[in-house]
């Protein structure tokens, strides 16, 4: 004979007696409910424990993506700085580049002329260094056409200066240690520089570094067509537009080699600063100084105009060594 099933019979009692049901069910049936109940609930449970669990997330990423927009923005304000250094470095270089120029080419002159020259004290030498000074423009455009015009400063411009802005962290550290590693070789070529130049203090002060009148420059040393023939010729100076009458001061201590008027050049002046360095300027109105006489950094010497060969009031500048025509950017700091 087959066992009867086991069965569970659940009472629902209230206070009426009447009211009292019986429910009947088999033992197997409450167990798979009992079973889907269960499941049920663990399931419910760890669902609010992965929606909690989401939730936490998400607040978690919005900080970190507030914090990433600050990190951005931290990393802009130190690319800026870092900009800004490598400019005020690239300035420094340039400066540097300019002075060991200067030094460079007067200390290879300074063998041949150690004492600043001599004032000029007779008629006849007089006249040889007028003339000796007097080769104009004309004749200098005809010479070979192979000098190097070119501005021969090298602005050491890095990586640093060429690099895109980025906010990637290795950039940026390689960035950092670019400009630290430039700072430390700046510094270590202007310490040299000034050890040089402090035991040379009349090589520095007979050395053209100032501009010697303010105003726009308007045409560049080198090859331009002529504003008057039109034709491509060596423009020997730089020309400063200024308006007449602007005082025009010696850049550097020197001797006036020559003072009065030049078919090319109308009223001019000329100062020996010694050591082979030159400088002559142009087109004046006014001359304050005779031959012979010694100038100072910042006397001033003339006043400027549209004299001889001009289109216009301005001074035209020259700076020449042993002769031979030189950039005179190359010999103004104070930019």
């Amino acid at each position: 004979m087959s066992q009867p099933k086991k069965t569970l019979t659940l009472y629902f009692v209230t206070n009426d007696e009447k009211q009292t049901r019986k429910i009947t069910i088999p033992i197997s049936y409450f167990k798979v409910a009992v079973f889907m109940i269960a499941f049920a609930i663990i399931s419910l449970f760890a669902g609010f424990i992965d929606y909690f669990g989401l939730l936490a997330q998400s607040v978690e990423n919005k900080k970190l993506k507030i914090e990433n927009i600050n990190l951005q923005k931290q990393f802009q304000v130190v690319e800026g700085k870092l900009d800004s250094l490598q400019s005020a470095l690239d300035r420094v270089g340039v400066i540097t580049n300019k002075l060991k120029l200067i030094t460079d080419t007067h200390m290879k002159d300074r063998s041949e002329r150690l004492s600043f020259p001599a004032t000029v004290n007779n008629a006849d030498e007089a006249a040889r260094l007028k003339n000796a000074d007097r080769m104009s423009n004309e004749d200098f455009y005809e010479q070979d056409p192979s000098i190097n015009t070119e501005n021969p400063v090298n602005t050491l411009k890095g990586e640093l200066a060429s690099e895109k802005s980025s906010t990637n962290y290795s950039t940026l550290v390689i960035k950092i240690d670019e400009a630290v590693k430039d700072s430390m070789l700046k510094e270590q070529t202007v310490i040299q520089l000034w050890e040089s130049l402090s035991d040379s203090q009349s090589l520095l002060a007979s050395t053209p570094s100032i501009r010697p009148a303010r105003g726009p420059i308007g045409s560049r040393f080198g090859y331009r067509v002529d504003p008057i023939n039109g034709k491509m010729k060596m423009h020997a100076g730089l020309d400063i537009v200024v308006s007449p009458g602007t005082p025009v001061r010696a850049p550097a201590d020197g001797v006036v080699s020559f003072a009065g008027w030049d078919d090319f050049y109308g009223k001019l002046v000329s100062v020996d600063h010694g050591y082979g360095v030159l400088t002559r300027y142009a087109h004046n109105s006014q001359i304050y100084v005779q031959v012979g006489q010694k100038v100072s950094k910042y006397d001033v010497i003339s006043a400027t105009g549209s004299t001889g060969r001009s289109t216009g009031p301005h001074l035209h500048y020259e700076v020449r060594v042993n002769g031979v025509p030189v950039n005179p950017l190359n010999y103004i700091l104070d930019e």
